[in-house]
């Protein structure tokens, strides 16, 4: 029977078969590889994926979808995770907690092997998109490498750079964890419904050593900067910093939030942050 795209679910499938095989080409998937998709809608990935990786875990929140991928692969090699991408524990795959993926052998009878980390992949809806990237943000110590397809007005936000009219909170907050790269531009004409906009598949992969700073307090000054994107710092950050400590920060506190570094934000995040623990120590 043919599955109808449900729009509350945002499915476009991705047809385009030359689409399909430059993704797999770009993530460069191996047999021992701990991979999991989101999102595998009508299995087209999928099914690629199987013949390079040994086993595939998917996480697919529609049931129809679920128990269709469950009759046309071996339970054996794929293990179907119905439920939401947003609420799913990502660290559950990992191998201590996957039994028999735990197994691996050693380089040598002294070593003990290196921590597997996750491979993520998939078309993400449009919909929950940016939401899933910051869920997706809290297992960056866990995280190999992450590849998706997603609006290519979102890629082009989550890659840009200070002095960018789209530099924003994503952009900002995904490159304080993330080095990122857009790979490529999928047109409409390669989903099955055709989409409204250009898609683009972009590149995630957590650096080794982000810069150290809390990101409770990162969150709180790059949404209030950007709230006010047409100000300048100065008059944004006005309700957190002075201009005087905004210039002790390093940066132009007649600078408009867009043109600030990633690092000029962090430093603003550690000031915050001491300013909070000197007020607190002085209450105790």
């Amino acid at each position: 029977m043919k599955h109808i795209p449900r729009k509350r679910f945002g499915q476009n499938f991705l047809t385009d078969q030359t689409v399909l095989h430059d993704i797999i080409r770009a993530i460069e998937p191996h047999a021992d590889d701990l991979m999991v998709e989101i999102g595998p809608g009508l299995g087209a990935m999928t099914r690629l994926l199987l013949k390079s990786v040994d086993r595939l875990h998917v996480v697919e929140l529609d049931r129809d979808l679920v128990e269709r991928l469950s009759r046309q692969f071996d339970p054996a090699k794929l293990i179907v995770h119905s439920g939401d991408a947003l609420a799913f524990d990502f660290g559950s795959l990992l191998p201590a907690a996957a039994g028999p993926l735990a197994e691996a052998t050693p380089a040598s009878a002294e070593e003990p092997p290196a921590p597997r980390k996750l491979r993520v992949v998939g078309n993400l809806p449009y919909n929950i998109s940016s939401p899933l990237l910051f869920h997706l943000a809290d297992y960056t110590d866990i995280v190999l490498d992450q590849h998706f397809m997603l609006q290519k007005e979102v890629v082009e936000r989550m890659v840009a750079q200070p002095g960018s009219k789209v530099f924003g909170r994503l952009s900002v907050m995904l490159q304080w964890r993330y080095r990122m790269e857009l790979m490529m531009v999928v047109p409409p004409t390669a989903f099955d419904p055709p989409p409204k906009v250009e898609s683009a598949i972009v590149r995630m992969i957590p650096l080794p050593e982000r810069l150290a700073c809390d990101q409770a307090l990162l969150e709180q000054v790059v949404t209030q900067a950007f709230s006010q994107r047409r100000k300048v710092l100065r008059n944004c950050l006005s309700a957190l910093f002075t201009e005087a400590q905004i210039r002790d920060a390093g940066v132009d506190p007649q600078a408009r939030p867009e043109t600030v570094s990633v690092e000029g934000f962090v430093t603003l995040a550690r000031m915050l942050g001491a300013r909070k623990d000197s007020a607190a120590a002085a209450d105790s």
